[in-house]
């Protein structure tokens, strides 16, 4: 869970916005401004709530978040928020079908496809306040897979792991962290079963390798409702569930949202 600690610079006054912990690499901070406020976070207008709700994410490489304010009374802010570093392992993988790799080329417009679906689905930019809660782990199990570590498959260097890897038997139920609207539902090369599930103000779940799924696009599910059993489906040497969490196109960490895995 992330720590109570602002990093932002002290000069905002506490009563015009406030920030609900730190904002580290690859970490979700929810803050809250005067109703009425218009915000940009580096350059993107971002939604507030009537409460004056809004959220700041930091991708795994941010060193600082641009923030500006536009107040009711016509006053503004401009300044960065910090962001704290953090350390990365490196993962390697080995025993993986060559095909999934380096795909071979009659695959590769249905990744592109693909890519293109899942990127359109990510602008979803809702109203609601599904994020607002104490997030709950999809699965209990052990955690196979960090945030942000480098990964090297079969050898070769690929991009970062942008989620966290819980292993368990094929078929354990996954179930909605947080309240959510169902915005993907479908068989990805990569990733096999996939489920994304939007919590509002762009903030969404996606739930990989799943064996089957629970859920269809368009559904509203409630938080611990099932939407799918944890697989082995797409680029995975084991049965496991990768949970990723995305503000828009910024990758997170949702280890970051949930208290330390159960024994």
């Amino acid at each position: 869970m992330l720590a109570s600690v602002l990093l932002a610079t002290p000069a905002i006054a506490a009563e015009r916005v406030t920030f609900d912990g730190a904002l580290v690499q690859g970490g979700l901070m929810q803050a809250r401004v005067l109703p009425g406020s218009t915000v940009a976070v580096d350059g993107r207008p971002v939604r507030v709530s009537p409460q004056g709700i809004f959220l700041l994410g930091a991708s795994r490489e941010a060193k600082a978040v641009a923030l500006e304010i536009a107040y009711p009374d016509g006053k503004r802010e401009a300044r960065q928020v910090a962001v704290a570093p953090r350390q990365f392992a490196v993962q390697r993988i080995d025993g993986l079908p060559e095909k999934m790799v380096t795909p071979p080329p009659e695959v590769q417009a249905r990744i592109k496809a693909e890519g293109e679906m899942v990127r359109e689905v990510r602008k979803r930019d809702d109203a609601r306040l599904d994020f607002h809660v104490a997030f709950d782990w999809p699965v209990t199990g052990r955690i196979s897979g960090v945030y942000g570590s480098q990964r090297i498959l079969n050898g070769e260097p690929r991009a970062p792991h942008y989620g966290v890897d819980v292993a368990g038997p094929v078929g354990t139920p996954i179930k909605a962290p947080a309240a959510g609207i169902v915005t993907l539902a479908a068989d990805l090369y990569f990733t096999g079963w996939t489920v994304i599930l939007d919590h509002g103000h762009g903030l969404s779940s996606v739930f990989m390798h799943l064996d089957a799924i629970a859920a269809k696009a368009g559904q509203a599910l409630k938080k611990g409702e099932v939407l799918g059993k944890l697989g082995a489906t797409g680029r995975a040497t084991g049965p496991h569930l990768h949970w990723g969490l995305n503000l828009f196109e910024t990758r997170l960490d949702p280890q970051l949202l949930v208290p330390p895995m159960p024994e």
